[in-house]
């Protein structure tokens, strides 16, 4: 048993199966990653049924990536923009979700998310740890091309579908147009193509009044008129 080690049962069906270290490593982490699917986030589905969970945006994330990654704002590589996207909140198996307009959360999410890459990429083989670590460390430091429009695609999606159910997790959680407003606007620094989307979707929201309530729940982006 190592100290990664995962459930009796498959401990014991990798050593009687003969599978070596790499793969019975490889194996942990796949079989880790399904706790992914119970992380719920605080956005819904579109057909407003319940909550997103983390395994779920994460798919929808890279295959965004790889059908959007021609709209960034320099070139980026489509694979390795969507590898991002495919581990970027992996971290939250052990740190959980926090919520973008938590103050309280994001102050301790860094350490809280430290901790978790730490254990969670560590199941991995060495070489495999390393790139998705670095995958991960990349897309937080928000300093490249391609964790900037992984961040793009990353804000861009869950105000679609925000609006999509007319504001429902803003208006639950009391966040006003500013709040999202400041958030989302980083967007265009990834894909100013996508920012002229998602600010055209702000501009709708706040015609309709579908923030929460709190300063500027009403007002138009800065530089531009609310329709209507």
């Amino acid at each position: 048993m190592t100290a990664h080690s995962g459930p009796r049962w498959f401990e014991e069906a990798l050593a009687r199966s003969g599978a070596n270290e790499r793969l019975a490593a490889q194996l942990r982490f796949v079989l880790e990653l399904d706790k992914a699917k119970t992380v719920l986030r605080r956005t819904y589905l579109t057909d407003g049924s319940r909550l997103e969970d983390d395994a779920q945006h994460m798919w929808h994330a890279l295959m965004a990536a790889i059908v959007l990654a021609e709209h960034a704002a320099e070139r980026v590589d489509p694979i390795r923009l969507a590898l991002m996207l495919a581990v970027h909140d992996v971290v939250e198996i052990d740190a959980g979700d926090t919520f973008i307009y938590d103050d309280a959360g994001m102050a301790t999410k860094t350490e809280r998310e430290r901790l978790a890459a730490d254990r969670i990429f560590g199941i991995l083989p060495p070489d495999q740890q390393e790139l998705f670590r670095q995958l991960w460390e990349e897309f937080e430091e928000h300093d490249t091309a391609t964790a900037r429009m992984a961040t793009a695609i990353d804000r861009l999606l869950p105000l679609l579908m925000n609006r999509a159910l007319d504001g429902r997790s803003w208006r639950e959680h009391g966040v006003s147009f500013e709040r999202v407003y400041a958030r989302n606007s980083t967007i265009e620094q990834g894909s100013p193509a996508l920012w002229a989307v998602g600010r055209q979707v702000l501009e709708q929201a706040t015609a309709e009044s579908l923030f929460g309530a709190g300063p500027g729940a009403r007002g138009a982006p800065p530089g531009g008129e609310a329709e209507g």
